[in-house]
């Protein structure tokens, strides 16, 4: 599985600049930077046996907020929250909390079984199970010798 250069107008004018100047960053300076700026979420990926697990950083949201789609070889996942009422009755002080939205992308190659992958949503992190295809396994065939 490959990483797409993220779909975000800050990055893709920088033509990937942004990216990189975020990754030679400290790790606690750089994610503060990449979430406030830039607007995505961190994403860990694990490879396993028999597939990958992509986990998505997102607290906040609600299940109903995400969409995950697959498109050809391109894996897109994608959320916005809804606005919430305000009360007019009561008086902010201060308001840090931001509805932002984001949409990230991957390509995915072709061992990838794109009919299996399952994404749930818990605890403020999406799980993404993306399975690999079943190798077919060539029969051992003996030929007879003429």
């Amino acid at each position: 599985m490959t990483l797409v250069k993220v779909n975000n107008p800050i990055a893709k004018s920088f033509d990937g600049l942004m990216n990189q100047f975020l990754n030679d960053f400290p790790s606690a300076v750089g994610k503060t930077i990449r979430e406030e700026f830039v607007g995505f979420p961190p994403v860990n990926i694990d490879e396993k046996e028999t597939g990958y697990l992509l986990q998505l950083a997102a607290p906040g949201f609600e299940k109903t907020d995400f969409t995950v789609k697959l498109e050809g070889d391109l894996l897109t996942i994608s959320a916005a929250k809804t606005v919430e009422t305000k009360d007019e009755t009561v008086k902010s002080i201060r308001k840090e909390f931001s509805n932002k939205s984001f949409k990230r992308s991957f390509t995915l190659d072709e061992k990838i079984d794109g009919a299996n992958i399952v994404a749930k949503y818990e605890n403020g992190i999406l799980n993404v199970e993306i399975p690999k295809k079943e190798l077919e396994k060539t029969a051992t065939k003996e030929i007879a010798i003429l």
